[in-house]
């Protein structure tokens, strides 16, 4: 088996030879409620991949202001409880992790929702209840009828909102919105009223319609908008965020009180560190060597496995290797080569001879001990 280093080095062990120094932006906290959240940019909650372990790799290295897990199905979590099951694995870690914590749950009926709500609050402790009407995937809208599919149905959410607020109070009740269902009925200023009138203590927007799913680019100029039809809340910006001078365009010219990251973060988790820096003005960390960001990765794998095993835990890190792979000279190589890892022994060698080092020129053998599929 080869041997690596999991070791998760911290910026401030970097040598400072590409530091690129940023104007100081004058940003304040972001209040949900009475929770203080600073710096004010999240990480957004993503079905799959914003677990216990990533979370840990985040925290790590710091920057962001408040952390997420995946959304939680409130009807599969109500299910569980019914039949005396074990709580889903998208709450792995919840109970035990530093505060401040969101959790974001999703479903289209109020009563489920508020349950789940009060369940967090009372077991978890949980800082923020994060409401999922944004997810544009067909099984959570058109089978589950949750998720974005809600966006047209304006009522209901003002009736889950207000229930949960009910449920959770005095814990902050959020949502997570998309522009609209499509693009020919954009009304996230509509909705944006609703979400405020039901109690709310904080709007997510994230750039696109459901229809876009992750086409084109995230709409600012919308989100911006929405700002004059709130009160009181505050006014959360989320849509292709990938590098600490964006983050900073945001607020300075978007009017949004905070910011949230998502995919751009998941192959780099120092990503939320490197915009805090900007937000203060101070120089932004480089990205870490390739060296350095294969032992991250390592770190990790080593998380995962810890929790799930490792024929789990290698298979569900097919997807976050990929991730770190991303951009990367030879990632195609690696990407075709760690999909079909299924052992330790088999992860380690192919990280060995392909992260990220192929020549995309040159036709690369599969290492020696990876079995077929």
């Amino acid at each position: 088996m080869s041997s690596f280093k999991l070791v998760l080095f911290a910026f401030d062990r970097l040598a400072p030879l590409t530091l690129v120094p940023m104007p100081r932006t004058s940003v304040a906290p972001l209040r949900i409620g009475d929770l203080v959240i600073d710096p004010p940019i999240l990480q957004a909650p993503m079905a799959g991949f914003t677990n216990a372990a990533f979370r840990q790799i985040v925290r790590d290295f710091g920057g962001a202001g408040l952390l997420a897990t995946e959304m939680v199905n409130a009807r599969g979590f109500v299910w569980m409880d019914e039949n005396e099951a074990e709580h889903p694995d998208r709450l792995w870690g919840v109970a035990d992790e530093p505060r401040p914590l969101a959790v974001q749950i999703w479903d289209n009926d109020p009563e489920t929702m508020a349950k789940v709500g009060r369940r967090l609050v009372e077991e978890y402790q949980v800082s923020v209840v994060d409401i999922n009407f944004g997810c544009p995937v067909r099984q959570v809208t058109e089978k589950a009828h949750s998720g974005s599919y809600l966006l047209r149905e304006p009522n209901r959410m003002h009736a889950i909102i207000s229930r949960l607020v009910e449920a959770c109070s005095p814990t902050p009740v959020t949502a997570k919105i998309r522009l609209g269902c499509h693009p020919s009925n954009i009304n996230c200023n509509e909705i944006a009223k609703v979400v405020e009138e039901a109690g709310a203590a904080a709007l997510t927007v994230h750039g696109r319609t459901a229809a876009d799913m992750f086409r084109g680019n995230a709409d600012w100029e919308r989100i911006s908008e929405i700002k004059s039809h709130l009160k009181n809340i505050p006014l959360i910006g989320n849509g292709d965020l990938d590098s600490a001078e964006k983050v900073v365009a945001a607020f300075e010219r978007y009017n949004v009180d905070a910011v949230m990251i998502a995919r751009a973060c998941l192959g780099r988790p120092w990503l939320f560190a490197q915009a805090a820096a900007a937000l203060r003005g101070d120089p932004i960390p480089p990205e870490p060597t390739l060296e350095q960001q294969r032992d991250v990765m390592m770190h990790h794998y080593q998380l995962v496995v810890d929790r799930f095993g490792e024929e789990k835990g290698t298979v569900l890190m097919r997807k976050y290797a990929c991730c770190y792979a991303q951009g990367k000279h030879g990632a195609r190589y690696f990407r075709t080569h760690v999909a079909k890892v299924s052992t330790a022994d088999e992860f380690y060698s192919v990280v060995e001879e392909y992260f990220p080092i192929a020549d995309p020129k040159t036709e690369c053998p599969p290492p020696s001990n990876l079995q077929s599929s």
